[in-house]
C-alpha cells in the first residue's frame, strides 16, 4: 500500500517568460565555477534576456553548492524577487533534497514564477508542484546550455514563452505497448524519485503519465528502483509511461524490455528513448500539467498552455 500524502494544492500555472525578463540563476544542489557557468549565462543574454546571479551562487562547502542555508535563502530570494521572470537552477549534482523540508512552499504559492532543472532538480520540481501546486519544468540548466541542441535551448524557451498547449507531433521515442493515457505529466530523474518515495514531497503518481530518465546507473540498478517503486505502491494507478534517455547505462534495449516488463505488468502505454534527460537533446517537459499521450500516433500534449 502507498504512504498516505497531501493532496497537490490547486494547479498553478506560472506567468510566461517574456524578451528581456529577468532570470535568476540559482545553485540548489551541486558546486559550480564562473568559467563553467559563464557559456550559458552568455547563451541567455544573447537570446534577449538579464541574467541576474544568486548571491550564493558561487558558494562550495565540499560537494554542495554552500551550505544549506545559503542554497535555501537564494531559493527564497529568487521567488521573492518581483523582477525575476524564471529560475533556472546551475546545475545538477546532489543537495536539493537537503533542503526540502525548509523552503516556504507557501510563498512559492503566493509569488510564482518559472523554475527550471533537471537531474537532481527532481526532487525541487516534484516537491514544489507537490506543495504548492505550481507547475515546473523539466529541462536543461545553465550549466552544459551551450553544448545542448538548438532544439532543446529553443523548445525550453518556446514552452516557457507561447501562449499555445505544447505538442509533440509526432513525438520522438519507441512505442513499446499501444494506447492512449491522460493525466498530470509528473517524474524525472529514476533515482530522485526513489529518494522521495515515502515523503511528503512526491506528488501522487495515480493517474498520472509519469516520466523517468538516468544516467550512469546498470540495469539491475533501474530494475531495483522500479521494484522499489512498485512495491511501494507508487506505481499502482499510473495513466502511462514514457522512458527518456537513460545515459550510460548499458544496452537500451535491455532496459527497453525492463521497462516493458513494468508497463505490462501495470497495463499502461509505453513510450521509450524520448529525447530528454541527460543527452544533448533534453526537450523540456512541464510537471504538473495535464497532459495526453497516444502511442499509436505518437503524440504527447497538454491540454492548455504551460504559462499564462
Amino acid at each position: 500500500m502507498s504512504p498516505s500524502r497531501p493532496q497537490s494544492p490547486p494547479l498553478i500555472i506560472p506567468p510566461r517568460l517574456r524578451p528581456g525578463d529577468l532570470i535568476g540563476v540559482i545553485s540548489p544542489a551541486g558546486p559550480v565555477d564562473a568559467s563553467g557557468l559563464k557559456p550559458g549565462l552568455d547563451l541567455l543574454t544573447s537570446r534577449g534576456f538579464r541574467v541576474r546571479e544568486a548571491a550564493h551562487l558561487y558558494d562550495r562547502n565540499d560537494y554542495l553548492a554552500g551550505h544549506d542555508e545559503a542554497r535555501l535563502s537564494d531559493l527564497h530570494a529568487m521567488v521573492l524577487d518581483s523582477e525575476i521572470a524564471a529560475v533556472f537552477c546551475a546545475r545538477g549534482g546532489y543537495g536539493s533534497l537537503r533542503l526540502l523540508d525548509r523552503i516556504d512552499f507557501d510563498l512559492i504559492r503566493l509569488h510564482p514564477k518559472i523554475i527550471v532543472g533537471y537531474s537532481d532538480i527532481t526532487a525541487l520540481l516534484m516537491a514544489v508542484y507537490q506543495n504548492s501546486g505550481l507547475v515546473t519544468f523539466h529541462g536543461p540548466m545553465v550549466q552544459g546550455l551551450s553544448t545542448v541542441s538548438g532544439d532543446s535551448l529553443g523548445g525550453l524557451l518556446r514552452i516557457l514563452s507561447s501562449e499555445e498547449p505544447l505538442t509533440f507531433d509526432p513525438m520522438e521515442g519507441n512505442p513499446l505497448l499501444m494506447g492512449s493515457a491522460e493525466g498530470p505529466l509528473l517524474g524525472g530523474n529514476l533515482s530522485l524519485i526513489c529518494h522521495l518515495a515515502g515523503t511528503p514531497f512526491l506528488p501522487s503518481l495515480e493517474g498520472a503519465i509519469l516520466f523517468i530518465e538516468d544516467k550512469g546507473e546498470p540495469l539491475y540498478r533501474i530494475d531495483r528502483m522500479l521494484t522499489h517503486l512498485s512495491l511501494a505502491g507508487q506505481l499502482k494507478g499510473i495513466a502511462g509511461l514514457i522512458g527518456g534517455e537513460f545515459l550510460d547505462c548499458g544496452n537500451t534495449s535491455a532496459i527497453d524490455r525492463l521497462l516493458m516488463e513494468m508497463a505490462s505488468r501495470l497495463n499502461v502505454p509505453l513510450v521509450t528513448g524520448f529525447p530528454a534527460g541527460h543527452g544533448q537533446n533534453n526537450l523540456a517537459l512541464p510537471l504538473g500539467m495535464p497532459a495526453h499521450l497516444d502511442t499509436r500516433r505518437m503524440t504527447l500534449s497538454t491540454a492548455a498552455a504551460c504559462v499564462r
